[in-house]
C-alpha cells in the first residue's frame, strides 16, 4: 500500500471509505454555498486545484448530518440546508497531489445551502491528519471555467440549478 493510502486508511477508520493499493472509493457529502454570484470552494497547499466544501460521511451518519458537520468544520459557520441538488457518481484518476496514481470512485450528495447574505468565514480547517492547511475561496460562478475547480459540472449547472435532484455521472 502506498504511503499516502496507508495514512489515509489509518485516519479514516470510521468513514464510508475504502482504499487499496491503487483504488479508492468514498461516500461523500458536499455543500454548494452561494453568496451573490460567487460559490465557495476549498484548496490546500498540497493540491493545485479547487474542490467543493465537504467530506466523507461517517458510519451511522446521514448525508445531511455529514454536510452540516463538514461545512462547520471547514468554514467555521453553521449553514442550514436548503435542499439536495445533485447526486454525482464520479470516476477519476489524478496524476498529482495526494491522490496521485489512484483510480477513484466517489458518490457525492451535493446540498444547496441557505445563503447568509455575507461572505464572512471563520475557517481554520486542516486536512490529512491536521498536517495541511486548507483555505476557502469564493470563486465567481460565471468564471468557473477559468479555474481547475471540481466538480467541473458546477461550471454549467450552477447557472441554472433545477428544482429537482439531478443525477450526474462523470468520468474524468
Amino acid at each position: 500500500m502506498s504511503q499516502i493510502s496507508n495514512l489515509i486508511s489509518q485516519i479514516n477508520k470510521d468513514v464510508c471509505f475504502q482504499t487499496t493499493d491503487d483504488k479508492r472509493f468514498r461516500l461523500r457529502a458536499a455543500a454548494i454555498i452561494i453568496e451573490g454570484n460567487d460559490v465557495l470552494f476549498a484548496t490546500n497547499s498540497a493540491e493545485n486545484y479547487y474542490y467543493s466544501i465537504g467530506g466523507a460521511i461517517e458510519l451511522g451518519e446521514t448525508a445531511e448530518e455529514a454536510v452540516k458537520r463538514e461545512v462547520l468544520e471547514e468554514t467555521g459557520i453553521a449553514y442550514e440546508i436548503d435542499r439536495l441538488a445533485f447526486v454525482q457518481e464520479n470516476f477519476f484518476k489524478r496524476n498529482d497531489g495526494m491522490l496521485k496514481g489512484l483510480e477513484c470512485h466517489e458518490i457525492t450528495f451535493y446540498f444547496l445551502m441557505k445563503p447568509k447574505g455575507n461572505k464572512e468565514l471563520n475557517s481554520h480547517s486542516k486536512t490529512l491528519n491536521n498536517t495541511i492547511e486548507e483555505r476557502m475561496e469564493w470563486l465567481p460562478i460565471d468564471k468557473l471555467n477559468q479555474y481547475e475547480a471540481y466538480p467541473m459540472f458546477f461550471r454549467d449547472k450552477l447557472c441554472d440549478i433545477k428544482p429537482y435532484v439531478e443525477h450526474i455521472v462523470t468520468r474524468q
